[in-house]
């Protein structure tokens, strides 16, 4: 029997290298997922890639206890990226396969990503990739939908298949929309823990993280928004004069697991993703799904039943000049690559 020499060593490596992506692609994918919506923008993941594999973890440092003390929301924003990252390696010419909470429902490893080169993306494909760029929470109220500016015509086949419900409300659920957004401001008007933390992650500058005064709407356009957060006034520099027309479309569920809130994070990138190819203007809501009383007058206007977990705003955006796009934390900050260990 003889030893592999040293040239044929190296040549097996580099088979096996050109079978997986190289850091750098894997980096750029991550920063592109680094775009995806969270609540209050704090981006709560953290990826590791390790030999050909790709790890998701939670980072509950940056839990919102007051706002989503079970984490839910925390992994919703998670999906987002997940969603964002197969998206982004779609257009790079990768395929994935994911394994979702490889280690068990409790624990803050979400997803296993591992690779294979036969991606084929067609132009929607980079039209999404393009909409990861683009895309901003636009907190201003929206002009409605009309003849020339619908909802993805494809918005129940896309969705279909993930366990997700999407339904588009009717305009006369809209009282009941702003009864429940009341009925949570009223509650936590006075709840010093919620001040505080929306405080701290909105209204000011946070480096690489937050939402600054540039990204949220004025006192003027916040109160023409009778279905949005009571975040503070911001500084848009679009003036709209008219009160939010926008169409709500509900993300809900059967049950009301980590397994559901993952695959509803994943359903939201796509929604959002599809409206902004469709030159739309969205807005997540989680609000009116954190309280009880106020998740239970949002899941009777949802004929399916089941567990409301995120209402998107969508609609024809009609202000100035779109608000600024919230900063993103350093991609080697959420980002580790670990060496591959030596031949022996």
């Amino acid at each position: 029997m003889c030893d592999t020499s040293d040239d044929a060593r190296t040549e097996t490596e580099t088979i096996v290298d050109a079978t997986i992506p190289d850091v750098n692609v894997v980096r750029i994918a991550v920063d592109l997922a680094g775009r995806a919506p969270s609540v209050h923008n704090s981006q709560p993941w953290h990826w590791t890639y390790s030999n050909g594999r790709l790890d998701l973890h939670t980072e509950r440092a940056r839990l919102l206890p007051a706002a989503d003390p079970t984490g839910r929301q925390l992994v919703i924003s998670c999906g987002a990226a997940l969603h964002h990252l197969g998206t982004a390696l779609t257009a790079l010419r990768w395929a994935t396969d994911v394994e979702r909470f490889p280690d068990g429902l409790h624990s803050g490893h979400l997803a296993t990503v591992r690779f294979h080169r036969d991606a084929h993306p067609v132009s929607h494909d980079f039209d999404l990739l393009a909409a990861i760029r683009h895309r901003y929470s636009d907190r201003r109220p929206f002009g409605p939908l009309g003849a020339q500016h619908r909802l993805p015509a494809a918005l129940p086949e896309l969705v279909r298949g993930r366990e997700v419900q999407a339904t588009v409300l009717p305009a006369d659920a809209r009282p009941a929309l702003a009864a429940a957004t009341l009925l949570t401001a009223s509650a936590r008007r006075y709840d010093s823990g919620y001040q505080a933390e929306l405080h701290w992650w909105a209204g000011h500058s946070i480096p690489s993280g937050g939402i600054p005064p540039e990204a949220l709407a004025t006192a003027e356009n916040l109160a023409r928004v009778d279905i949005g957060r009571g975040f503070p006034a911001g500084v848009d520099d679009g003036s709209v004069e008219e009160m939010d027309r926008s169409t709500v479309i509900v993300l809900s569920t059967d049950s009301d697991h980590r397994p559901d809130w993952l695959r509803v994070g994943e359903t939201l990138s796509l929604v959002l993703l599809e409206a902004t190819v469709d030159g739309l203007g969205t807005c997540p809501l989680t609000h009116v799904t954190e309280l009880r009383q106020s998740r239970d007058l949002v899941r009777e206007l949802v004929p399916e039943g089941g567990f409301p977990q995120v209402l998107i705003r969508v609609g024809v955006t009609t202000g100035g000049p779109t608000p600024r796009q919230t900063p993103r934390r350093p991609t080697d900050t959420v980002f580790s690559v670990v060496p591959r260990p030596p031949h022996s």
